[in-house]
């Protein structure tokens, strides 16, 4: 069976919900009105599917120009060392095309997978922790 590759406007609370559990990526899985906002603001989405069912999602903010934040690489662990995480950013990063620098935050188990898909490491960067 083939992976079909996307950009979609929107996609399903639950398919989500469901992917990031079985990703292991640590997200808010059981509030579905902080993940629907979640998806409802961001203005790019880029799905894997295989015969309908979601396996893989990024998700990311950017003004087409400059920058693009990837919020979140999820890929259901079924899955997982098939190439589906960096197909999903290939076809961002074409979809951006090279002006535009992409940007992320990797969880710990991810620091090394960036690396080796392009990913430079950066040291200046700065957040504000969420109080939840």
């Amino acid at each position: 069976m083939e992976i079909c590759y996307e950009f979609v406007d929107t996609v399903q609370v639950d398919e989500v919900s469901d992917v990031f559990r079985k990703s292991g990526i640590h997200r808010p899985v059981d509030d579905y009105h902080r993940l629907f906002n979640m998806i409802h603001h961001a203005n790019l989405i880029a799905t894997a599917r295989l015969s309908g069912r979601l396996i893989g999602i990024a998700r990311g903010f950017t003004d087409y120009a400059w920058c693009c934040y990837l919020s979140d690489l999820a890929v259901d662990k079924e899955f997982q060392k098939m190439g589906v995480g960096t197909n999903l950013i290939r076809n961002i990063q074409t979809r951006l095309g090279e002006g535009v620098k992409l940007i992320l935050v990797a969880a710990p188990t991810a620091v090394e997978y960036y690396p080796r898909i392009g990913f430079e490491k950066v040291e200046q960067a700065f957040h504000v922790p969420r109080k939840y």
